[in-house]
């Protein structure tokens, strides 16, 4: 598939199916994009496209399947989009960084494609209240799901879900308690954590 160089285009672009529920328009919305009037338009739709659905697949489907509707903050971002965002201070990365995360279509040093969606989970918000509850979710995404990075911010508990081909399995966060919760080599990174998630329901597919 071409870049689309046309609103038609752009339209069937949207079309695409991800999975069961998702499609690719449900992540082309940006904040930044609607204001700044910038196209986040993918320079490469196939790989944005493929990269999309292994996100989709394996990691918003059972997530939604389990906790109900998920609310999409952000998904795809274009490298231009990014780079303005990068540059002008609006909580945006470096594209370098930025690769195979945020923006689809563009692959990361080593050649790996990769996908990232910041999502919020109504479920967890109706449930919980204090500000370490988000740690809950995390651990019951690190014992279910094939994530590669998970980072929680403040506002709704939203987060950075990221699907990778070489999975980090990192887990940060910018609310208390701030910083890495796990990663490979910390001792709690092995093991069932089903003790802070005792009332949450099965994995569902």
């Amino acid at each position: 598939m071409k870049k689309p160089g046309s609103m038609k285009a752009l339209e069937d672009m949207g079309r695409a199916r991800l999975s069961k529920n998702f499609f690719f328009r449900d992540f082309l919305h940006s904040e930044i994009a609607d204001f700044y009037r910038i196209p986040n338009i993918p320079d490469d739709p196939d790989l944005a496209i493929e990269a999309g659905k292994r996100l989709c697949e394996e990691l918003l489907e059972p997530l939604q399947a389990t906790f109900g509707r998920l609310h999409i903050r952000s998904g795809y971002r274009s490298a231009a989009v990014n780079e303005f965002g990068n540059r002008n201070k609006l909580n945006c990365s470096s594209n370098a960084a930025t690769a195979a995360d945020h923006i689809w279509d563009l692959r990361d040093f080593d050649g790996c494609m990769g996908a990232t969606a910041c999502v919020a989970v109504p479920w967890l918000v109706d449930r919980y209240s204090d500000e370490s509850d988000w740690q809950r979710l995390a651990w019951w995404i690190h014992d279910h799901l094939p994530y590669a990075a998970l980072c929680f911010f403040p506002k709704l508990w939203a987060f950075n879900i990221q699907w990778h081909e070489r999975p980090r399995r990192i887990i940060q966060s910018y609310v208390r308690p701030r910083g890495i919760l796990t990663k490979r080599g910390m001792a709690n990174w092995d093991g069932d954590h089903s003790e802070f998630y005792p009332d949450f329901p099965p994995l569902r597919n």
